[in-house]
C-alpha cells in the first residue's frame, strides 16, 4: 500500500474510533456525568388537563414533609420565587375516590418547572367532592364556592417524567 492510502485509512479509522467513543460516552452518561446506573424509586401519578402524568418526588423545602414523605429535605427550595414555580394542588381532608395531585403545567409548556409551590385544596363541609383533574376545574369549583385554596410556603422538586395518556 502506498503511504498516502495508509494515512487516509488510519485517519478514517481514527475518526470512526473517536465517533464510537463519543457515542459510548453519551450513552454512559457523558464525560462530565460519569457512567449511567439504574435506580429504583417510587413514581407517582398526578392529573394535568384531564390526563395522568407520572412524576418523581425527590426533594421538599419542609423538614416535617421530608420526614413524612421519606425524601430529601432541601431548605434552599424556599428561595425559589413564587412566580417561578407553578402550582401543585393537593387535596386535604375529604376527597373523591382516586384523587391525585393536580399540576398547573407539564413539560413542553413555557411555565413548566420541576419545582412546584404547594397549594392545599379543601372541600367545604356542605360540598360533595368530585374528582379534580385540572387547574381550570379548580378555578371553577372555587368560584362556585365549593372548594378553597390555601397557598403554602412549601416547594417540592417533582419532575414529571412521563406525560399523557398511558403514563
Amino acid at each position: 500500500m502506498q503511504p498516502r492510502i495508509v494515512s487516509i485509512c488510519a485517519l478514517a479509522l481514527a475518526a470512526l474510533a473517536a465517533a464510537a467513543g463519543a457515542y459510548a460516552s453519551l450513552t454512559s452518561g457523558g464525560p462530565r456525568m460519569g457512567p449511567q446506573i439504574s435506580v429504583t424509586r417510587p413514581a407517582f401519578k398526578g392529573y394535568y388537563d384531564g390526563h395522568k402524568d407520572t412524576y418523581l418526588n425527590t426533594d421538599v423545602s419542609s423538614k416535617a414533609d421530608a420526614k413524612a414523605m421519606h425524601i430529601n429535605y432541601a431548605p434552599v427550595l424556599k428561595t425559589v420565587p413564587l412566580k417561578a414555580a407553578p402550582e401543585i394542588y393537593l387535596v386535604e381532608g375529604k376527597a373523591a375516590a382516586g384523587q391525585l395531585a393536580v399540576f398547573g403545567s407539564q413539560p413542553g409548556e413555557p411555565s413548566y418547572s420541576p419545582i412546584w409551590k404547594e397549594t392545599i385544596l379543601t372541600w367545604k363541609a356542605s360540598a360533595t367532592p368530585v374528582l379534580i383533574t385540572s387547574d381550570t376545574q379548580i378555578d371553577k369549583l372555587e368560584k362556585k364556592g365549593t372548594l378553597t385554596e390555601r397557598a403554602t410556603s412549601t416547594r417540592l422538586n417533582c419532575p414529571i417524567i412521563k406525560v399523557g395518556k398511558g403514563s
